[in-house]
């Protein structure tokens, strides 16, 4: 079936909109009412898994609300995780694209609900609307590019400048324009040990040093990196950057 043949929904059990995709930010109201009802929508609870890696389903996956973590699991079962999607994001668009299985689980960090779009009126919307294709092209080289960052890290640092490293990203993203940020919710040491593959207690140590330098205060609602320069210094340091 060709995309623009009035594709059905799925299921009728949770209704949404998709008017805070980020894909779909330039796109018609009426035609993102025909998106809207080629997709179904379901509830996940916190922690529930919404797909499986290697997994052979390709449907294109959109945070309508919630946030979930994109995550691997090393054949000892350890959690590794690659990203955090809020509200307004997308996943699945590579097995979408290849056909390929899936190349990671995706879980539920609160309670969700997720809008899936099959296979076929997603990529047919690569040729009605070509502003998607080149937002899909732009994300996936995003991924590219957080990826070989990631593999240098690993490749390069020790365990404790992983962690500087990731409480940089997380400083940059949380800026408050003054040298320093307020990250919120507080990480927690487990989180940040799966990004930066050690563990927490490697995490709770670097912490620790970090707060008697002067670098990190925890507050009630939010970690404080009161000196983003001198910790982006110390990454750049090690990364002979």
């Amino acid at each position: 079936m060709l995309w623009g043949q009035g594709l059905l929904k799925v299921s009728d059990t949770e209704t949404g909109s998709l008017s805070g995709i980020d894909l779909f930010s330039d796109m018609e109201p009426a035609e993102l009412e025909r998106v809207e009802r080629a997709c179904s929508f379901k509830r996940y609870a916190s922690q529930e898994q919404i797909i499986d890696r290697q997994n052979d389903s390709q449907d294109v996956f959109f945070v309508v609300e919630g946030a979930v973590r994109v995550v691997i699991y090393s054949l000892s079962g350890r959690e590794i995780t690659l990203e955090d999607l809020a509200k307004g994001n997308h996943f699945g668009e590579m097995a979408a694209i290849d056909g390929a299985p899936r190349s990671a689980s995706v879980m539920a960090l609160d309670n969700c609900l997720i809008a899936s779009l099959p296979q076929e009126p997603f990529l047919g919307l690569f040729g009605t609307h070509p502003d998607i294709a080149l937002k899909v092209m732009r994300m996936l080289t995003g991924v590219i590019r957080t990826s070989i960052n990631r593999i240098m890290d690993l490749s390069t640092l020790a365990a404790n400048n992983r962690v500087h490293a990731d409480l940089l990203r997380l400083s940059r993203i949380h800026s408050k324009g003054d040298n320093t940020a307020a990250i919120s919710p507080i990480p927690t040491h487990s989180d940040i040990a799966s990004r930066a593959s050690t563990t927490r207690e490697t995490v709770a140590r670097v912490f620790g040093d970090l707060t008697k330098i002067g670098i990190v205060e925890r507050q009630k609602k939010a970690l404080m990196v009161l000196d983003v320069e001198q910790l982006s210094d110390m990454v750049e340091e090690v990364r002979g950057e």
